[in-house]
């Protein structure tokens, strides 16, 4: 793209700066009539809850089936016990509401867009926008890599509060114990060898946070804070506002709300483990409703694996009567895809299924 047309598409505002005007969302945030013709507020009433599972008892037959019932029902489930003592998250929320209400001068030292560079996924600002008629999500984000620990960019990571990167970083390191927890179990649910999925994640797998800053809409009937998607990694843990929701989470072809649980977190299989059960257990399909009056926070840590790493169904779960669903690719190939659908509204694994 010449750099002409780059500053075409730029975004010159941030998201809490246009909420703050007090207008109406520009055009470029509104999603098109066939998006909003079912609403996009509106959920259909829950018939089923969405489990919510005992971290600390996986090794027992119940907790297991309930976590089995939530993968095959949901693609998500709510954790508790799940060792991140409740003044840590409290410290991590508090850090990150912080850094949002700091003047824009202040977090813009952490900026995504520095002049005269190209776009960095990594920093604070705006998705990265590609065209001029790219509609646009209702929110400003912080995108900071955790693994490996050799590439994180600490000139990206917040000065102010102090207590930030601290509180991240041990934030960080129990999330990483979570997940390996929850890989665990789910192989052990699959009948692999317990850590078959835990030993696809190499020592250069990425680990990013995305803290997720979604201001007051004035029109929550026509924008959305985050577009309906699927995440592309292999797990998602959420740590998300306990007073304002928003995410909903679609099950044939309807959406509910994801409940708000004091000290609970979110956690969803995303496309990499789809592909390496064999679809047995889909990434669910979900997105982030806008709120007219209150401010809403989110944290999401992606964990994923190495580009290098090629994604096929783990060999334990494919025979002749059980072949192969998804078409063989590396990590890297499958992210370029990713991005490319993610902007158009479309899931890139759609695409590889056989």
């Amino acid at each position: 793209m010449a750099a002409s047309d780059e500053r075409l598409t730029m975004v010159p505002k941030t998201v809490q700066v246009l909420a703050a005007a007090g207008e109406e969302p520009p055009s470029r945030y509104v999603r098109p009539e066939q998006d909003r013709q079912a609403g996009l507020v509106a959920a259909d009433e829950m018939q089923e809850p969405i489990p919510l599972v005992d971290l600390s008892r996986l090794t027992d037959a119940d907790e297991l089936d309930k976590l089995r019932a939530a993968l095959q029902t949901w693609g998500l489930f709510l954790v508790t016990n799940h060792g991140i003592e409740d003044s840590i998250m409290d410290a991590m929320m508090s850090a990150s509401r912080e850094f949002f209400r700091q003047p824009i001068e202040e977090k813009r030292k952490c900026s995504n867009r520095v002049e005269g560079k190209p776009f960095e996924r990594e920093g604070y600002g705006n998705e990265k926008v590609v065209s001029q008629d790219q509609i646009l999500d209702w929110h400003d984000r912080l995108h900071l890599t955790l693994e490996p620990e050799d590439e994180r960019n600490f000139a990206k990571w917040p000065s102010h509060p102090e207590s930030f990167r601290e509180v991240l970083l041990e934030y960080a390191s129990r999330t990483k114990e979570i997940r390996d927890v929850i890989l665990r179990s789910i192989a052990r649910i699959l009948e692999l060898d317990e850590d078959y999925f835990v030993n696809q994640i190499s020592n250069k797998a990425p680990g990013l946070a995305r803290f997720n800053y979604y201001p007051p809409c004035l029109r929550p009937d026509l924008v959305l804070g985050l577009k309906s998607h699927s995440d592309g990694g292999l797990l998602t843990i959420l740590l998300v506002d306990e007073y304002v929701g928003g995410l909903q989470v679609q099950r044939d072809g309807k959406w509910y709300n994801v409940p708000t649980k004091p000290y609970t977190l979110v956690i969803n299989l995303a496309d990499c483990m789809e592909i390496m059960n064999n679809g047995i257990f889909r990434s669910p399909v979900h997105r982030v409703v806008t709120n007219a009056k209150k401010e809403r926070l989110s944290l999401a840590v992606f964990y994923g694996v190495d580009e290098e790493t090629v994604l096929e169904p783990a060999p334990g779960l494919l025979d002749d009567k059980r072949p192969s669903r998804y078409k063989k690719l590396k990590y890297k190939d499958f992210v370029v895809g990713l991005f490319q659908h993610l902007r158009q509204g479309t899931r890139f694994i759609e695409t590889l299924k056989i």
